[in-house]
Parts: C-alpha cells; structure tokens; sequence
C-alpha cells in the first residue's frame, strides 16, 4: 500500500489551518489596541506559565496512571463468611384485665 494514501492523525491545532498571516496580524492589533504595549507581554508570560503547569499536571496524572497499571494486585485476603445469628423472639407481654373484657354497649336497648 502506497505511504501516502494511509490515513494520517491530524495535527493538534488542525482549526487553525484557515488562520494565514492577515488574520495574526489582526488578532495582534486588536490585543495591542485592548490590552496596551505593557499588558501583552504580561498576558503571554502568563499564558505561558498556565500551558506550563497544564503540562506538568498532565505528565503527573499520566506518570501515576502508568504506575497504577505496572503495579502488581495486593494478594486477596481469604475473607470470613459470618452467618446470620437467628435471636429467639421475645416473650408478649401478659394481656391486662381490661384487654380481656368486652367492651361496654353502647345500645340503649340493653341498658
């Protein structure tokens, strides 16, 4: 199979294949008119420092997940199956009198 018909990833940073040098330019001014010739340096140096850090936070993540994988599993532990303990029942309580007898009519033919 020839090299130049297999399907190749695109670039990171494939959205800004439509960007030519007109645009920078643009975008340059437009940053210069906003932010003033002091306040764009300070934004890069502080861009640059963001992509820093989201690097190292990134190489970190990525260095503790390969060393989670290469780590070999903790022995199983034999665990202990316990069985449900079957308490007796509790005794009722006694019934009182008053449990025991009827409860007053209330029909007036009886009284």
């Amino acid at each position: 199979m020839p090299l130049h018909t297999l399907a190749l990833p695109r670039p990171a940073l494939s959205f800004l294949e439509g960007i030519g040098t007109m645009e920078m330019m643009l975008v340059a001014v437009i940053g210069l008119l906003l932010f003033g010739g002091k306040g764009l340096p300070e934004m890069a140096r502080t861009f640059g420092k963001v992509i820093r850090e989201f690097k190292k936070a990134s190489a970190n993540v990525e260095d503790e997940v390969k060393r989670v994988m290469n780590e070999e599993p903790a022995p199983l532990r034999p665990t202990l199956v316990r069985k449900p303990v079957h308490l007796p029942a509790a005794p009722l309580p006694a019934p009182t009198p008053a449990a025991t007898e009827p409860p007053p009519s209330s029909d007036p033919a009886n009284s």
